[in-house]
């Protein structure tokens, strides 16, 4: 059995339902089916919680005409037959009747922002499936919020999901194609909730890992995963095969394909990862797994928004203790460390979240002194194989930048990963200077050298 995952924009218009459709009769194996909301509709349905929140209640009516309108549209589209667009027009006047009564709730609290969102998911969910069933094929709905679960710090129950999602599949043993909604789910308190933007991923990988799958496919609209950034940098290339680390290095460090959490559950179970395009379902796209090729450097990615805080202990040399000190205060505001380098007396780490920095700061300086911080800072990553008898990878990547001033480097942590710290005005210059100096520079030197 399969899980494939389809995002917004491969399910963002009728036509594009349409060809999921033939993906999936395309290949025979049983599969469940992960879809998100169409594409603009979870920040349409955020605007309207907000103007909900701030009691524009006719500015959240305006917004729900208008989001309602396209769906309307949507599906006089995906339906072929008078029976399936009367279906069609049942779930959208039911979800958009609830989105209105929530909105109607005052006053209006976080609960129902998150049932307002998860309308999304629902729609795109119930639409497809009443598409199939117009087009008789052998499906069933299975409702994410009958077995996705999370416990009080936002974790997956993953004990649960599998128990839960295994007894709903003994009960449609018939059934070719499952489908169910990616992103939400419910809270220890029977809530609706979800999993965090980006969480349809999350969920596919959650259910691969708990039903131990063939397979887990990604679907969306690029090639794979590529090995820079295509929006800032010419020549780039998907990337045929990585790691589980090395994927997940490249999700957490801005390779916007694929969630960051994505990789965890799959990894756990040992269930591969392919990452594929919808426009173009014959390319083999990036496969996932614990085997890799043996190129040393595979990808380039690069994390915005960085801010960098410098440490110095006020008790100079032998400082022990200093260093659990500043974790301690970085825990308490539950704040991760993106990179962090140490002298004896020194630390200096970056963050991508800084709502907690004025906190942050005037709890450290308790202890130590602080320079004033470095914000608009860029993470530049560099993934592959770097194992410990590798020789010259830093001197490659530290050559092609030697006209770019950095800030901070982080290597040797782990096997997979070389980080610099930039201001975000050299961003696009280092991107496209080691795209060209660490993938394509020694090409050109073989050809040269070996010209007739």
């Amino acid at each position: 059995m399969q899980v494939w995952k389809f995002g917004g924009t491969s399910v963002g218009k009728p036509e594009r339902m349409h060809s999921i459709r033939e993906l999936l009769n395309n290949d025979p194996s049983r599969k469940i089916v992960v879809l998100s909301a169409l594409s603009g509709t979870t920040n349409a349905l955020i605007s309207i919680g907000e103007s909900a929140k701030a009691n524009e209640d006719v500015a959240a009516a305006g917004k729900i005409d208008d989001l309602k309108a396209h769906y309307e549209s949507f599906i006089k589209a995906l339906y072929a037959t008078e029976t399936g667009l009367a279906k069609g027009k049942e779930i959208v006047d039911a979800e958009f009747g609830y989105i209105r009564s929530l909105v109607g709730i005052k006053p209006f609290a976080p609960k129902q922002e998150k049932e307002i969102v998860a309308e999304g998911e629902l729609l795109s969910t119930k639409m497809f499936q009443a598409y199939l069933e117009e087009q008789g094929e052998n499906s069933v709905l299975f409702p994410a919020l009958e077995f996705m679960r999370i416990d009080a710090d936002g974790e997956p129950e993953l004990a649960a999901i599998e128990e839960k999602l295994s007894a709903m599949l003994s009960q449609h043993p018939d059934k070719q194609t499952i489908i169910t909604q990616g992103f939400i789910c419910r809270n220890p308190r029977e809530e609706v909730d979800n999993l965090k933007r980006g969480g349809s991923d999350y969920t596919a990988s959650l259910i691969g890992g708990a039903i131990r799958a063939e397979e887990i496919q990604i679907w969306t609209d690029i090639d794979g995963m590529h090995n820079n950034d295509p929006r800032i940098v010419k020549r780039t290339f998907p990337i045929r095969e990585l790691t589980f680390e090395e994927a997940a290095e490249l999700a957490y460090f801005g390779a916007k394909i694929l969630h960051p959490s994505t990789i965890t559950p799959a990894k756990l179970r040992g269930v591969p990862v392919r990452l594929k395009n919808t426009m173009q379902p014959e390319a083999p796209g990036t496969l996932i797994a614990n085997q890799t090729s043996e190129r040393e450097i595979k990808a380039i990615a690069a994390k915005d928004n960085i801010t960098a805080i410098y440490i110095h202990s006020t008790r100079m040399l032998n400082a022990y203790g200093f260093l659990r000190r500043v974790f301690e205060i970085f825990e308490k505001y539950k704040t991760p460390v993106d990179m962090i380098t140490t002298s004896e007396v020194s630390v200096s780490v970056t963050i991508d979240n800084d709502e907690n920095l004025q906190a942050i700061s005037a709890d450290l300086r308790e202890f130590a002194d602080l320079e004033e911080h470095d914000r608009d800072q860029n993470i530049i990553c560099i993934v592959g194989n770097f194992s410990a008898d590798k020789e010259g990878i830093a001197l490659k990547v530290l050559d092609a930048l030697k006209h770019i001033p950095i800030r901070m480097i982080s290597y040797g942590a782990s096997e997979h990963n070389l980080s610099l710290l930039i201001h975000s005005k050299y961003k696009a210059e280092a991107l496209n200077v080691l795209n060209e100096r660490l993938f394509f520079y020694e090409d050109a030197m073989k050809d040269i050298f070996t010209a007739p």
